[in-house]
């Protein structure tokens, strides 16, 4: 009787190879030091902001003309009309500027380490991420590399869509959910998926 072959598993070998050489990486994030990035306020401002922000802004039972009126008072240019829902976090309000009757989803979450400007009739949707803030993968220590983000009056930027440093979204465009835009969408454009593809009629670049 001819015996099977023994297919027990065995534990996988682990490969090893040189120690990685610490001492020659190219990134030290322990030398990173932030140059170039201005907060805008001093530390009581900022400690102020994200006690109001915790305790009454972010919440559902805060009214959005309470939630708009704490906004001017830490700095916000904030105009009529505007609905901006619980949930929304925004890092600096003073380096925020939002036109007459535009939108801000729930869950929404404004980095703006560099100014913000939403236009007028703007809709933010749900859980969509404004990021002004980036590193530069050329610098030894990480350091910023920033940039202002513009949304102008008319666009939607719709559900969980990402909005990336330096970008300009143009009037009356719309950013579909989900999609991750970075750069200069011109007016009237229509940006589908996570590729971000162009479904303009026009079929101009984004």
């Amino acid at each position: 009787m001819t015996s099977l072959p023994d297919r027990t598993p065995t534990a996988p070998t682990a490969r090893t190879g040189p120690p990685h050489d610490f001492a020659a990486s190219r990134r030290r994030l322990a030398g990173f030091t932030g140059a170039g990035y201005d907060r805008g306020r001093n530390t009581i401002w900022q400690i102020g902001w994200m006690l109001t922000s915790g305790l009454i802004t972010s919440r559902w039972w805060c009214p959005p003309s309470i939630r708009a009126a704490i906004l001017r008072g830490f700095g916000a240019t904030i105009g009529r009309g505007v609905n901006i829902r619980h949930g929304v976090r925004i890092h600096w309000p003073w380096k925020l500027t939002v036109g007459h009757n535009s939108w801000i989803g729930e869950q929404t979450w404004i980095l703006n380490l560099e100014p913000v400007t939403i236009g007028d009739d703007v809709c933010i949707s749900q859980d969509v991420f404004l990021c002004t803030g980036s590193h530069d993968r050329h610098s030894p220590t990480f350091e910023f590399d920033n940039a202002p983000i513009v949304v102008q009056d008319g666009a939607w930027v719709a559900a969980r869509a990402t909005i990336l440093r330096g970008t300009v979204v143009g009037r009356d465009s719309v950013i579909g959910a989900t999609a991750l835009v970075r750069g200069n969408v011109a007016p009237g454009s229509v940006i589908l998926g996570a590729a971000a593809t162009n479904h303009s009629p026009s079929g101009r670049p984004a």
